[in-house]
């Protein structure tokens, strides 16, 4: 009897192990990592970028077909700081492609990334200039991602550290998501959480169903719904409202609108606060904003941001961000004016 059951046992364990062996070989012939692996490379080449692994992608059937990449690195062809350095990758596939024909990807995980924005910007500026004139674009994403303990580099000054991003599938007519977190360089986290039903159409783009979630822990809290619409250009707006909550302190009722620019005005994005302690109507234009922040950036003397309206507001904690007793006002024909009981304090 035990002979019986021995024998058994080795017959039985034999054949299990001539299955995984099996597998294995399958998982190699089947996946076939080298056309995954020259598929990744195409479409960087595509994109005017090269990209490079330390070591062959090793493929794996659990939970699900993938492959383990190992040292991605992406940047332009002739060189320089490199766009983006991954210390491991992993392209997530479909039952499917075990039958041999298919090379789509469902899912591309990023861990350790460290993401150089001023080698992301170089980039950029080699890519064609869209015509003024021409409408909007929704830039198709196939597959969704996901980007853990990444790095976000201006050269060698931090910007944001521990980056958490995750997005679905970004295409017309289907609803997309992206949630992301991160800490500045100060150490203060933030975290991001927006989600959409885009929808392209004749050169228009609409986001309908719009919700945006922002938070600072232990500073503040948003949550806006709304919509956006995109016609090209700075042919923008939208219209988002909801609540702004600062910690330990009065809520306010939020509302922010984009309009678009024309002939006489800019691009303007407008925001208005109303609560107990405080109200605010202001109208920002985000081109001269962003100047006005990369000055900041760069060690330019203290100023104030470009805006018109006014404010009054007890308090302003966003984390980098501190002023207290703030008083705004601004109009077409003055200079931004404003006074506070205290200076802001750690800004960025």
């Amino acid at each position: 009897m035990k002979y019986r059951l021995r024998t058994f046992l080795l017959a039985t364990g034999g054949f299990v192990a001539a299955l995984v062996i099996a597998a294995i070989i399958a998982t190699y012939v089947v996946l076939q990592p080298e056309r995954f692996t020259s598929l990744l490379q195409a479409r960087a080449k595509a994109a005017g970028l090269s990209l490079t692994l330390a070591s062959p992608a090793t493929p794996t059937l659990w939970p699900s077909p993938a492959l383990e990449l190992d040292g991605v690195t992406l940047r332009l062809p002739d060189g320089g700081t490199p766009l983006v350095v991954a210390s491991r990758g992993k392209l997530v596939l479909p039952w499917r492609t075990l039958m041999g024909r298919d090379t789509s990807i469902s899912r591309l995980e990023v861990e350790g990334a460290r993401i150089d924005m001023d080698a992301v910007s170089a980039y950029l500026d080699t890519l064609p200039k869209r015509p003024s004139t021409a409408g909007a674009a929704l830039p198709t994403i196939d597959a969704g991602f996901h980007i853990s303990r990444g790095t976000l580099l201006r050269g060698n000054r931090l910007v944001l550290s521990n980056v958490e991003a995750d997005a679905g599938r970004l295409a017309s007519g289907r609803r997309f998501s992206l949630s992301l977190a991160a800490a500045t360089d100060d150490g203060h986290p933030y975290q991001l959480v927006l989600a959409t039903l885009p929808t392209l159409r004749d050169g228009v783009l609409t986001l309908d169903d719009l919700t945006l979630d922002m938070a600072s822990p232990e500073h503040f809290e948003t949550n806006l719904k709304g919509s956006a619409l995109w016609r090209g250009g700075a042919d923008v707006g939208a219209s988002l409202a909801g609540r702004l909550s600062l910690e330990k302190m009065a809520s306010y009722a939020m509302l922010l609108n984009v309009t678009p620019a024309n002939q006489e005005d800019p691009l303007y994005i407008a925001l208005k606060l109303d609560g107990e302690t405080g109200h605010a109507d202001l109208r920002v234009p985000p081109l001269a904003l962003a100047d006005w922040w990369a000055g900041v950036q760069a060690g330019s003397a203290p100023a104030l941001p470009p805006a018109l309206g006014s404010a009054d507001v007890e308090a302003v904690d966003a984390g980098s961000v501190q002023v207290k007793g703030l008083r705004i006002r601004a109009t077409p024909n003055v200079p931004v004016s404003a006074s506070s009981s205290a200076p802001a304090s750690g800004s960025k």
